[in-house]
């Protein structure tokens, strides 16, 4: 018999939550258009059903009259674009999650003070690009520990040390020693990866000391999700990232004892409950 292994913090995080209960407050009120700066969170099935209520995404600032409604992403959005939604006289919901308005605050704070940000995260991701945003022109992003042994740093700069809240914690504290070695000064070191990201990525790394597998469920392009699957595969398990239970292939369940099953942060309890049911039948004919 197979046993499939749950993971407690699987699914919305409170950020996710939040932001969602804040988009559905304003698309049940009557009124002018409903918009995201994005999409409110990177998940595609969840997305569809806010595009059903007649929720819109829009990836710039214009287009808007001055009554429209925007939803701010809760990934947050470079404060450019906050000032000029602010100038067209829309009214502006602000969903961002609090640890990454946490994050910019702390990131702005430290700019002012004259330091440089190093950040680890993803270049292209619209969380980095909004905690940029509240940093100077000095400020480097980097992907990981080799990324960063390639950047020339000057040493008569400050530097300070931030992370992408999804970030892997592991990896982050890796960096703070490798900087520590090569700057061989002081620096500060700002703990902006969210709880709830550690949290999820701890109990994977339990999940998959006790299972012959690991499926992860969410978007395809939820970062934290695909962390999720890596921290995973960092420890020799297999891990399979799908968005939906039909993705599943049951010959890659043949013959095992133990799978796990966890979700990230933006991906529903519906579809996790999904994938866990197709796991139960496909345990039935073990």
């Amino acid at each position: 018999m197979t046993d499939i292994i749950r993971a407690d913090t699987a699914g919305f995080c409170m950020g996710v939550d939040l932001a969602l209960r804040k988009l559905d407050k304003v698309a049940a009120e009557e009124g002018q258009p409903v918009f995201t700066i994005g999409p409110i969170i990177h998940n595609p099935q969840v997305l569809n059903v806010y595009a059903q209520k007649g929720v819109k995404i829009a990836e710039g600032v214009d287009g808007f009259s001055p009554r429209s409604r925007v939803v701010i992403r809760a990934h947050g959005i470079p404060i450019d674009v906050e000032k000029q939604l602010l100038m067209k006289g829309v009214a502006i919901v602000d969903a961002t999650c609090p640890k990454v308005k946490r994050a910019q605050r702390l990131i702005q704070r430290h700019t002012e003070a004259g330091e440089h940000l190093l950040l680890l995260g993803e270049h292209d991701h619209p969380e980095v690009r909004g905690l940029l945003s509240y940093a100077d022109q000095k400020a480097h992003v980097f992907e990981g520990l080799e990324d960063i042994e390639r950047i020339d740093l000057d040493a008569s700069n400050s530097y300070f040390l931030a992370a992408q809240t999804t970030q892997d914690r592991g990896e982050f504290n890796r960096i703070v020693q490798y900087l520590h070695n090569r700057l061989q000064v002081s620096f500060p070191v700002l703990d902006t990866i969210c709880d709830a990201t550690r949290e999820r990525q701890q109990e994977a790394l339990k999940l998959a000391e006790n299972v012959d597998i690991v499926v992860v469920v969410g978007g395809y392009n939820s970062g934290n999700t695909r962390r999720l699957a890596q921290v995973v595969q960092g420890v020799g398990v297999e891990s399979l990232h799908v968005e939906q239970a039909g993705e599943l292939d049951p010959v890659k369940f043949a013959g095992l004892r133990k799978i796990g099953l966890t979700a990230g942060a933006s991906t529903p309890k519906e579809l996790i409950d999904d994938v866990h049911r197709y796991l139960l039948e496909l345990r039935k004919g073990c």
